[in-house]
């Protein structure tokens, strides 16, 4: 089990997982406060929310889990993919609202999948090691 846990590996995909859920915090909470107080529409605040959420998780990912230098090119690169899982993120919010789904639980059932998608993509391309 020691062996296993001193593993490089499974360090990083648990520093992956915490980051990830952080990030997931940061755009849930974010999202409820500007679609609660902010009086915008739900896909306005959550494109706002996931900005925000996501120059958070540039710097995260960057220092704490892959630690790699923070360049403007992975910044660039990193913003890049996490635009295409934007797309993702807002069709399947606006599915599932107008399902009549909870729009808190359909934000973490999506953030669920774009979390898979985000660290197969960051570690293969955007931050893996020369």
């Amino acid at each position: 089990m020691r062996k296993l846990l001193s593993d490089e590996r499974v360090q990083e995909t648990f520093r992956y997982l915490i980051c990830g859920i952080s990030t997931v915090v940061v755009n849930i909470a974010l999202y409820h406060v500007l679609s609660e107080y902010g009086n915008i529409g739900t896909l306005t605040a959550n494109t706002i929310a996931f900005f925000l959420a996501v120059l958070y998780a540039f710097f995260g990912n960057s220092i704490y889990v892959f630690r790699t230098k923070c360049t403007w090119r992975r910044f660039w690169e990193f913003m890049m993919m996490r635009i295409g899982t934007l797309a993702i993120d807002n069709i399947g919010m606006y599915l599932m609202v107008s399902w009549q789904w909870n729009d808190i639980l359909a934000k973490c059932v999506v953030n669920v999948v774009i979390i898979a998608i985000n660290y197969i993509f960051s570690k293969l391309l955007i931050f893996k090691k020369k």
